[in-house]
């Protein structure tokens, strides 16, 4: 039974990343992601159920589109597995409603890890109702579930507007050039979400992240010291990693430094 059901998790997961691909494009292209039916992004062809099924279908199709033999990219199986990975890693069968919570920030985080990727924005039609949600959830779980005491609430307050006016700062400070509006609002979500001290985990992850890749990036002659890089995926990284692994960095941290 566990293995079904774990397997119907990482299944469900799959489904959820093919839907969160179909977001990604229609964010950028204006259409309606609810009913505007799915086609091909080079021939427009409407797509049938064969074509659509996650992560198979790339593999019968041999990453070619069925109507143009135009290359599928690799996109679309990656965010399917990285949804059903992520999916599967945070569900809490002792805790239903929180899993359900946790499905909706994870799926709003690959949105935006994917789009400000490809684009270098982070969207408000994502980061504001992921904002919303948080709140929500702090609410409802707060009034009828007793989950989180008044310090509770008041440090992740603070967490939130803490990590915000750090990045605001950048921003004004660069003038834009460093840092983006988006990446303040992404840093109030991140806040919100993980609270202190996870948000600091999060944080340091995603500047060492960015740093370690943005190096290698100038090694491999790809991008320059003056090249802008989307810092928005490594803060998501950084999101995932203090979620899961907070207090095992800062233990190694403190067995480290002190």
């Amino acid at each position: 039974m566990n293995l079904f059901f774990y397997l119907t998790i990482f299944l469900f997961g799959l489904a959820v990343g093919s839907f969160l691909n179909s977001i990604i494009y229609r964010l950028q292209t204006g259409e309606n992601f609810l009913f505007t039916r799915s086609h091909c992004p080079y021939c427009k062809h409407i797509l049938n159920w064969q074509d659509l099924i996650p992560l198979f279908s790339f593999l019968i199709l041999k990453e070619k589109c069925r109507y143009c033999q135009q290359k599928i990219s690799w996109q679309y199986p990656l965010v399917e597995i990285a949804t059903a990975i992520l999916f599967l890693v945070g569900f809490n069968p002792q805790n239903f409603l929180f899993s359900i919570f946790y499905f909706l920030i994870a799926s709003l985080l690959i949105i935006i890890f994917v789009y400000d990727l490809k684009h270098y924005i982070i969207p408000d039609k994502v980061i504001y109702p992921a904002i919303f949600i948080v709140g929500i959830w702090y609410l409802v779980s707060g009034i009828f579930f007793h989950f989180y005491t008044k310090y509770y609430i008041l440090n992740t307050l603070y967490s939130a507007f803490g990590a915000a006016i750090f990045f605001l700062v950048i921003v004004l400070i660069s003038s834009g050039k460093w840092m983006g509006s988006g990446d303040v609002k992404l840093a109030l979500f991140m806040g919100l979400f993980l609270g202190f001290p996870n948000i600091l985990v999060a944080l340091f992850s995603a500047f060492l992240l960015g740093a370690i890749i943005g190096l290698g990036l100038i090694i491999a002659g790809k991008k320059t010291l003056k090249s802008e890089v989307p810092f928005g995926p490594f803060l998501v990284s950084g999101t995932f990693i203090a979620l899961f692994w907070c207090n095992q960095i800062i233990n190694w941290y403190l067995t480290l430094f002190l």
